[in-house]
């Protein structure tokens, strides 16, 4: 595995490939990997011939009051799993590599960048469509790959690909769960066993109506009711949405196409998210 911190350096890494036809696949991190992110690394592996992980702790997307500074960081470990994982090159870049001195170009997600997470954390969603079509420009993968839990960013970088004519192909690899049920993320750290048995609330609530959805129910609010049974038990709820799967705009009486049901929720003062997605195969 080579482990490279500048695009140059990267770009001369991957020339060979190219040239000889390999499928490069792209793993974008923000480090202190699990088991979420080696997911990612094995599909791609499966799907590729070459995976190219990048772990950078992106400035852009943190607020002024969020934990940019204490966000976990273990970049050795993370090497070692990247180089046991058959990662073929690691990318890690500094931050004047990736925002050199008097940059100003960002990119602007648009209306899908707007609710849930939008609503709350704003300017987020514009430093990780930066930050993300940036490594694309780097890295021009043919495939990358990116964690359900994170929905919202999924749904912005599809329609970011599209939109700008990129050549890549956007898989989605389901969310990676604790055994009891916790979605795997790197805030999981910060919370004490207390709360780490709270926070099962929130798993349980989308998990209770996701059950009730596939036994037939269809009600918009019936399905919401279900979840926040659950979930009141958190200390602040943040959203609990149920929405378009594509548009992310907030359902209405009955689902009547594949949906996802989203929640933000804080256990102490750790933020948390997750969903589930609510399929129809014959939509109407």
């Amino acid at each position: 595995m080579q482990t490279i911190t500048t695009a140059a350096e990267l770009r001369h890494a991957l020339e060979h490939a190219r040239k000889s036809g390999k499928r490069v696949g792209f793993v974008p991190t923000m480090g202190y990997l699990h088991d979420g992110h080696m997911a990612l690394v094995e599909a791609s592996r499966a799907r590729g011939d070459i995976t190219v992980v990048s772990i950078f702790v992106n400035p852009t997307q943190f607020g002024p009051n969020e934990d940019l500074d204490s966000y976990p960081r273990d970049f050795l470990r993370d090497e070692q799993l990247c180089r046991d994982a058959g990662v073929v090159i690691l990318f890690a870049s500094e931050v004047c590599e990736m925002y050199p001195s008097g940059f100003e170009t960002f990119v602007d997600p648009g209306e899908l960048a707007k609710p849930l997470c939008g609503a709350f954390r704003p300017g987020h969603f514009r430093g990780v469509a930066t930050v993300v079509s940036k490594l694309f420009n780097m890295v021009q993968p043919d495939v990358a790959f990116f964690g359900q839990k994170d929905f919202q960013q999924c749904a912005i970088v599809r329609r970011m690909a599209i939109d700008l004519n990129l050549p890549i192909e956007i898989v989605t690899v389901p969310t990676v769960r604790e055994t009891d049920g916790l979605a795997m993320s790197n805030r999981n750290r910060y919370l004490a066993d207390e709360e780490r048995r709270r926070a099962l609330a929130i798993s349980r609530g989308l998990f209770a109506a996701a059950d009730k959805f596939h036994s037939g129910e269809r009600g918009v609010e019936n399905l919401i009711a279900v979840a926040r049974d659950q979930i009141i038990t958190v200390d602040r709820l943040q959203y609990l949405a149920l929405v378009d799967n594509l548009t992310l705009q907030p359902l209405e009486g009955s689902v009547r196409r594949t949906s996802a049901l989203c929640v933000a929720a804080y256990i102490g003062s750790t933020r948390l998210i997750d969903n589930v997605i609510l399929p129809l195969p014959t939509e109407s």
